[in-house]
């Protein structure tokens, strides 16, 4: 009991036999008075005594006057207060004097605390070893930290798991020197192991969307040793058929900023459509930091579409936009809880080589709560508009929209909703689609949803015509 301010507490034990071989123990504990606590003084010194955020964790000590001593609260805050010093870059912190002084007659005590933070250190050189093939100014990409910034262990947590997340790396280290620090810069030693550079990954699988399917994926992550991204994609299914690539250019600054070029060709053999299409697509991307990105690209699409009754038709279309998207799931694996929102704008001109005059405004997002009893609520919404003056049996099959299928309103073949021409589902100027799911956790890795979609595409309000679908799944 004396770590808990109890210092006259008395004990006494009895022994009763119940039998040849059994005894009952009874222990008696009278706690006595307690400890309590006379004064407290946390004394701050050395360079990082103006620091605010320490200053205010150490005015928050636990222990007051009047509190009945408890060593644990104590250690505990001594600690905390030490790791925010050395976590400011005041690597060298200690306690000059860190005493509780006990007068165990008149059961009072006195705390004293004096931390001598020492100098401020700062981030000095990072030396790169174990993947010469990768330039320095690409890895530098995924340090959180530049040379000159204060030191904190946190930051090098950081650029340890963003190494690991680019999946370049199997095994990655990163030491800070401190005993090798030169005017109070620490210098950096990044230890690098890297992955299989060339990467194929077949696949086979079914899809309502699809039918059966191949897949096949090539990747280089090393292009020319220069760090770009080179993929390449081979889809061959009962429905759709295509071969796509994008090479990516990494940003020398930001981890999560690129320009891509990307190109394919792209087949779908619907009961609703026939579509064949080429197409070559630039785009750079940015980060806008807090799981915020943005992008503008422009896109060259030459395709050949039957929609319908009316005969195959071709259309060049060059279709500058920019797109957006926020994100903000903390757990990727399993969470429970997030929101996505994404927002894309596109259009086309005659005047700019295309075949026809347009402007489409997409957007699309989702959010997870959590629910009592490890229920959740998950909700999606898919939108779209288009503006088009010409005649809309010209318009291309693919930038038409549709509803149906496993990612829109389940319950219906993959893109078989929209507005008809006679029998036929021809597809519409507009989107609108929502779901909302009830999914209630099982064990660690399952769950059960119940789930309501309801949407359709249109070509005017008057129009609408709300499908629905309900159903039950496991994941």
């Amino acid at each position: 009991l004396e770590p808990f301010g109890y210092y006259e507490s008395q004990t006494t034990t009895s022994l009763t036999a119940l039998s040849e071989n059994h005894y009952r123990l009874s222990v008696r504990i009278d706690s006595g008075l307690p400890v309590r606590i006379r004064s407290v003084r946390v004394d701050l010194q050395g360079e990082g005594a103006g620091k605010k955020r320490l200053a205010e964790l150490a005015g928050r000590f636990p222990l007051r006057t009047g509190d009945i001593l408890n060593q644990e609260a104590y250690e505990g805050a001594k600690s905390r207060i030490r790791a925010r010093a050395v976590d400011l870059g005041f690597l060298a912190a200690e306690y000059r004097v860190h005493e509780i002084r006990i007068h165990r007659a008149e059961r009072w005590a006195e705390i004293e605390l004096t931390l001598d933070t020492g100098p401020e250190f700062r981030f000095g050189p990072v030396s790169f070893q174990g993947a010469p093939a990768y330039p320095e100014a690409f890895l530098k990409r995924y340090q959180s930290f530049k040379t000159g910034d204060v030191f904190s262990y946190a930051r090098l947590a950081e650029t340890q798991m963003q190494f690991l997340d680019s999946d370049r790396f199997k095994d990655v280290s990163v030491v800070a020197r401190e005993d090798a620090a030169v005017d109070r810069q620490v210098p950096i030693d990044v230890n690098l192991t890297p992955s299989a550079r060339i990467r194929l990954r077949p696949g086979v699988g079914y899809g309502t969307d699809t039918g059966a399917r191949f897949s096949l994926r090539y990747k280089d992550l090393d292009v020319f040793e220069l760090g770009h991204e080179l993929t390449a994609d081979l889809l061959l299914a009962e429905l759709k058929q295509s071969f796509t690539a994008a090479y990516i250019i990494p940003d020398a600054r930001d981890l999560r900023t690129y320009s891509a070029v990307r190109a394919g060709s792209i087949q779908e053999d619907l009961d609703t459509y026939e579509t064949r299409s080429l197409f070559v697509e630039f785009e750079h991307v940015r980060n806008l930091g807090q799981g915020q990105i943005a992008s503008v690209f422009v896109r060259l699409l030459e395709e050949n579409s039957k929609i319908g009754e009316v005969e195959d038709f071709d259309s060049r279309i060059l279709l500058p936009g920019a797109r957006y998207s926020r994100r903000g799931y903390p757990s990727l694996v399993r969470p429970r809880k997030g929101y996505y929102f994404g927002l894309e704008v596109r259009g086309a001109h005659e005047n700019l080589g295309s075949d026809t005059n347009l402007f489409q405004c997409l957007a699309s997002g989702n959010f997870l709560m959590p629910l009592p009893g490890r229920f959740s609520l998950f909700a999606r919404f898919e939108g779209g508009a288009t503006l088009y003056d010409d005649p809309f049996s010209s318009f291309p099959a693919s930038l038409r929209f549709f509803a149906g299928g496993d990612q829109s309103v389940r319950g219906y073949a993959y893109q078989s909703l929209g507005p008809k021409s006679g029998q036929e589902v021809v597809g519409g100027k507009h989107l609108a689609v929502g779901s909302l799911e009830i999914e209630r956790a099982v064990g660690k890795d399952w769950g059960v949803a119940v789930f309501y979609d309801t949407g359709n595409a249109f070509d005017s309000l008057s129009g609408l015509d709300l499908a629905q679908g309900a159903g039950i799944g496991v994941r």
